[in-house]
Order: C-alpha cells, then structure tokens, then sequence
C-alpha cells in the first residue's frame, strides 16, 4: 500500500473484499456519503473508528494510517518549482540579451549564471525522489 493516500487505501481494500460504500457504511454505522468522501480524501474517519474500519477491511491501523500524501497534488510545490526553474531561465536569458548588447559587466553577468544555475540545482535536487 506504499504511496497511497488513506482513500486510496480504504477504496482499495472495499473494492477487495468485493463491498459497495454503501455495505461498508452500514457495517461502520455512518452514510455512504460519508464513506464516499473517505474515499476521495474530502474528510477522514473519526479516529476512534480506524481499528473497526481496519477490522473490516481486513487490515491493521498501521497499514491504515501509514498512507502517504500525493506529492503531485501538492500546489505549492508546483509553484515553487516553477518560479525555480522560471529564475534560472530568466537569469540566462537576461545575460544572453545583455551580453549581446553589450550592456552587462563581467562580474554581474557571472553572478547572475550562478544565480540562475543555483535555482536550477535546487529544483533538480528537490525534485530527485520523484523520479525514482
């Protein structure tokens, strides 16, 4: 169950024992609605009601609570990848325009590459797990 969210993995696990929301909800004393929102992340069982749920799933508490949140839905993740990866091209560009203008000292533009590769190193290194 490694890199599924608490819904993936109670969805997962209904769908094994071959139960409807509706059947688990009866069985957990709560609507399908209620279930139907476990399901898609929008709320949690009540704590006092994981080692049922894990009973009647067929698992443990510990399975049921090690799921792991999804990076990719994680927006502020994406926004800082792309302002990293946005400064480092905008960082390359300003010293290929400038140069060619003739417009940027040595130094400035040296500074500017090492700013610019910095960022891109960072969303490199930041974004190494996820490839794996």
């Amino acid at each position: 169950m490694a890199n599924k969210n608490i819904g993936e993995i109670i969805s997962s696990l209904r769908k094994e024992k071959g139960m409807t929301q509706n059947e688990l909800a009866e069985k957990m004393n709560v609507t399908d609605k209620a279930v139907s929102k476990w399901e898609r992340n929008l709320s949690c069982p009540d704590v006092n009601s994981i080692p049922k749920l894990a009973g009647i799933l067929g698992t443990t508490v510990e399975e049921l609570l090690n799921a792991q949140p999804k990076k990719e839905n994680n927006k502020i993740n994406e926004i800082i990848d792309m302002a990293l990866i946005g400064v480092g091209l905008a960082m390359g560009i300003c010293i290929i325009v400038t140069s060619t203008l003739k417009q940027i000292e040595l130094n400035t533009a040296i500074s500017m590459l090492g700013i610019g590769m910095t960022c891109l190193a960072i969303y490199l290194l930041k974004n190494k797990d996820n490839k794996k």
